[in-house]
């Protein structure tokens, strides 16, 4: 029998061990740097945007399994994307991991990303799952502050 909660602990280890699109980017157009002083969770994310496209998107840093996870997962789900799209896959993914959201339209636009709903179940850990989403938004808007979760 399918066990979701099994699949997502095999996820979030697997992009833990083996995080996607992590180092840095010399040629990025936007940068910014998140941290969380709850957990010591840091990121700094790296974009290049070109036309209004995300074409690429890196990060570094240090975290927990929940916050490299969801990084890594991140950045496959908004690479290729459109700035707009982007911004509506991070608004959506802040709407179902605080619990916003019905639930309605998490698959259509998070695809693959709906498997970090899981996080919503342990309320300590959102600001893990979050700090690179809201760090990515402030690099889509061109922020210049940096971010933290408290």
């Amino acid at each position: 029998m399918f066990d979701s909660q099994e699949l997502y602990q095999e996820i979030v280890m697997d992009h833990n061990r083996r995080p996607r699109n992590f180092g840095s980017m010399t040629d990025s157009t936007a940068t910014s740097e998140g941290f969380n002083p709850l957990c010591g969770d840091q990121i700094t994310l790296f974009l290049k945007v070109s036309e209004d496209i995300v074409e690429d998107i890196s990060f570094e840093g240090v975290g927990c399994a929940i916050s490299k996870s969801s990084a890594s997962m991140m950045t496959e789900g908004v690479k290729g994307k459109s700035v707009e799209e982007a911004l509506t896959v991070f608004e959506a993914f802040r709407e179902m991991i605080t619990a916003k959201s019905d639930g309605s339209k998490d698959s259509e636009i998070l695809g693959d990303l709906e498997i970090l709903k899981g996080v919503a179940q342990y309320p300590t850990r959102i600001k893990c799952a979050t700090l690179s989403w809201h760090t990515l938004q402030a690099a889509l808007q061109g922020t210049e502050r940096d971010i933290s979760t408290e």
